[in-house]
């Protein structure tokens, strides 16, 4: 598998590299989302969003755990479920089967999962990953995919 990092100088320069990125993405792909708070993830995934045409706002799911979302694959022109997950708040694994988490992530759609870590443990898999961190320069954010 290809690593590469990218440099991000802003949170718009985040969201037009997740437009770039969501191309690769297919249904039943689960993405973890890796990083601080603040660091991007969320304008990364509101870049996936904008790709599928996704016409509601995007925002951090972490009270609510999850935000689903309906776009349009702009190639195939189909109806695309994209799940926003967000685990900062989730405790155990027990957690996630309440949640129904093994149901929504085996739909047709493409889940995307802030704080993965616990997600990784559960599926007892090792996810495809994208992290962020922060760099010297105050909006400038360093994504290691």
């Amino acid at each position: 598998m290809m690593k590469w990092k990218y440099l991000s100088n802003s949170p718009e320069e985040t969201i037009e590299l997740g437009k770039k990125y969501a191309r690769r993405l297919k249904l039943k792909d689960v993405i973890g989302l890796q990083g601080q708070l603040g660091s991007g993830k969320t304008q990364f995934v509101k870049g996936i969003a904008k790709y599928f045409n996704v016409k509601d706002i995007v925002n951090s799911p972490t009270f609510l755990i999850l935000n689903e979302y309906i776009g349009k694959d702009p190639v195939r022109k189909d109806d695309i479920k994209i799940n926003h997950f967000d685990f900062y708040r989730i405790e155990s694994i027990n957690e996630l089967d309440i949640l129904g988490f093994d149901d929504i992530i085996n739909d047709n759609s493409i889940c995307l999962i802030e704080w993965c870590e616990l997600a990784e443990e559960y599926m007892n898999t090792n996810l495809r990953k994208v992290k962020f961190d922060y760099s010297n320069r105050e909006n400038e954010r360093i994504i290691d995919f």
